[in-house]
């Protein structure tokens, strides 16, 4: 019996073995047909893809040409609304004598400045009479007192005598405010296009050495200010403006001088507040580089915004809304969106949303992001370029992340020490700078996408002071890679955040006394610095 057993249980075996030969099989048939499934389902999508990223591609071009095709049909309108205008007078005027005394309207010849215009002090600038006589179509000449400037000549003339011009060409001598008016359009798109993500962060901290930079010369002109120097920004449209404030409530307006390390003084306004007084504490322009805001205090119902207009007549005026409830508003900044709205932080913990709309009579509109996550003043404000993220700062130690769009505060963080200003990278649009009071660690770096946690930290040792000033400021070099700031002493201090020591790549010796900050020009090899000794340095670098 056990003898017939044995065969069936050898065939049994057979057959479990051949079934599960079978099984195999179809197993691995099913995952070869299940592969080739999804390999065909990834070269699908990678068409897809292709074909999206192309028409991507056109879509920005054309974008781009109609971008131009409308700057050029504006710039072609200007012009030939001139000639239009022009040529009529012209006819009407040959009937009767080829020239005659005509005084010139507001309309036709806008004012450059607003304010108090002084004549520059450096002989180089040229004077009304050459500026604009000087054209290769119909010439220009101008009658007027042989001791106005180029500015004064387009203002305050009371008697001119006009050959009409058909198409005047933009002369290198024309005011340079209304070269960035006629820049505007142009500039704020070269300003938008240029803005291109670059990865930065990766290098921080990376090499043992740092990469200095050279300052091969540097002058000092004096500001003309008559108390200590407040704020200094760069023109975002033309290269040459540059412009300063200081507590004695005037706003100044510098041209760089072409091929010198020098400026000179084109306009200074009066910018004091209407019921108080006071200077402005912080200082921004407008994009379009038409005009210049100041913020001031919530205090005793006082103006909390100007606007310096710097081509037309009107001069400053003040915005109606008062958002902030009290004290200082210490910081205002234009976001770097596409529409146009800035920022502002008060000591009142509040940060502040001004949108620009199409109502004259309410140009500028506020709204208060927040007024409850910071406990103590706000200290600085800045956005961030790859999303509508507003960070803010105070001196209760707070770093927060407002996305504008969620209306909550996204990124959260505090470190051991207030917190007096933030700088968002012009290159990196994750990083970001907050300076704090801790001394020999003064600048901190930060990624927005990393929640309480810290790149890198380096500072700096004061020598004349212990305490740490928040009217010390920062600037990041077009790059990205370099940062500069103030000092209770009188030097520049350079940081390379590739660099992974804590102390200053370099300090440059900028001033007698303190320096308040160290801007990097957007396209020249240049610093330019404010100072307590009430000097503009003008460092040349490479």
């Amino acid at each position: 019996m056990s003898e017939l057993q044995k065969p069936n249980l050898k065939r049994q075996e057979e057959e479990e073995e051949a079934n599960n030969v079978g099984c195999r099989e179809e197993q691995e048939q099913a995952l070869v047909a299940l592969v080739e499934h999804r390999s065909a389902e990834i070269d699908r999508l990678k068409h897809h893809i292709s074909n999206y990223q192309t028409k991507l591609i056109e879509a920005q071009r054309s974008l781009r040409d109609s971008k131009a095709k409308l700057s050029n049909l504006r710039g072609h309108d200007d012009d030939d609304d001139e000639s239009i205008t022009t040529s009529s007078s012209a006819k009407k005027e040959s009937n009767d004598e080829s020239t005659r005394n005509i005084t010139p309207s507001k309309k036709d010849y806008p004012s450059p400045s607003p304010s108090k215009i002084l004549k520059p002090f450096d002989n180089s600038v040229p004077t009304s009479s050459s500026s604009i006589s000087k054209s290769k179509t119909n010439a220009v000449v101008v009658k007027q007192k042989p001791e106005a400037s180029s500015l004064d000549s387009i203002s305050n003339s009371k008697t001119k005598t006009v050959v009409v011009k058909q198409k005047p060409e933009t002369s290198s001598r024309d005011s340079p405010n209304l070269k960035a008016s006629r820049d505007q359009g142009r500039g704020t798109k070269r300003k938008f296009e240029q803005k291109e993500h670059k990865e930065v962060i990766r290098f921080i901290a990376r090499n043992s050495s740092p990469t200095t930079i050279k300052c091969h010369s540097s002058n000092q002109i004096s500001s003309q200010h008559k108390r200590k120097l407040r704020s200094l920004i760069l023109c975002p449209v033309n290269e040459q403006l540059f412009a300063t404030s200081s507590l004695d409530g005037m706003v100044s307006l510098w041209q760089l001088q072409p091929g010198r390390l020098s400026a000179s003084l084109l306009s200074t306004t009066d910018c004091l507040s209407q019921k108080q007084r006071r200077w402005g504490e912080d200082m921004a322009w407008h994009p379009s580089g038409n005009t210049l805001f100041s913020v001031y205090t919530a205090d005793d119902g006082d103006s909390q915004i100007s606007i310096l207009n710097l081509n037309k007549t009107r001069g400053v005026t003040f915005l109606e809304n008062k958002p902030h409830v009290k004290g200082i508003i210490n910081n205002i900044k234009f976001m770097p969106w596409e529409k146009n709205c800035f920022i502002t932080g008060g000591s009142d913990h509040a940060v502040v949303l001004w949108n620009e709309s199409d109502d004259e009579e309410n140009k500028w509109k506020s709204k208060t992001l927040h007024r409850n996550l910071h406990s103590a003043a706000v200290m600085g404000v800045d956005g961030m370029r790859n999303k509508k993220v507003v960070l803010s700062v105070g001196a209760d130690k707070r770093i927060y992340g407002f996305d504008v769009q969620a209306g909550r505060a996204d990124y959260k963080h505090q470190i051991e020490y207030k917190c007096m200003s933030v700088l968002s990278n012009p290159c990196d649009f994750n990083l970001f700078m907050v300076q704090s009071g801790e001394p020999e660690k003064q600048l901190r770096l930060f990624d927005i996408r990393l929640r309480r946690t810290e790149l890198h930290s380096f500072g700096w040792k004061q020598d004349s002071s212990e305490s740490q000033s928040a009217l010390i400021n920062q600037s990041w070099s077009p790059d990205g890679l370099y940062i500069t700031s103030g000092s209770a002493d009188p030097v520049i201090h350079v940081f390379d955040i590739r660099y992974n020591a804590r102390k200053p790549t370099q300090s440059i010796k900028a001033h007698q006394k303190r320096v308040f900050k160290a801007e990097w020009h957007y396209s020249q090899p240049l610093l330019i610095s404010i100072s307590s000794d009430l000097n503009i340095g003008l460092h040349k670098i490479s």
